[in-house]
């Protein structure tokens, strides 16, 4: 485990930040009735910045690319994540709902993560 903390810092910090933004209550803001479907970007921008994040500690920690495990944990372990928290909100909370288009909102947010950890992947050559 001390291995994946050392190399994944950013990347264990930023899940468990997610994780608890997603399971803990949270204020009503105020600015976010004025920003159309502002829940779904802000879903967009936290997996995508995490995926970005991911692609990051894995390039900064690995001389050699593995597409095998780049795929598990950069792109289907964010999405199955999404999914499980989007499950826990509905049925393991009783301040938060999970939401169909929450999960798709995160999945295009991992997408378009993956699409700059590929840049990043270009850069680091």
């Amino acid at each position: 485990m001390r291995t994946y903390i050392l190399r994944y810092p950013f990347s264990l910090l930023l899940t468990l930040v997610i994780v608890l933004l997603s399971l803990l209550p949270i204020p009503d803001v105020k600015l976010a009735d004025d920003v159309p479907l502002a829940d779904k970007w802000t879903h967009m921008v936290m997996y995508g910045v995490l995926t970005l994040v991911i692609w990051f500690d894995y390039k900064r920690s690995h001389q050699q690319d593995n597409f095998w495990r780049l795929l598990l944990f950069a792109f289907l372990a964010p999405i199955a994540m999404g999914g499980a928290l989007e499950l826990a909100q509905a049925y393991l909370t009783t301040c938060r709902s999970g939401e169909w288009l929450d999960f798709v909102a995160n999945s295009i947010g991992v997408c378009i993560g993956t699409v700059g950890g590929l840049m990043i992947k270009k850069v680091k050559r």
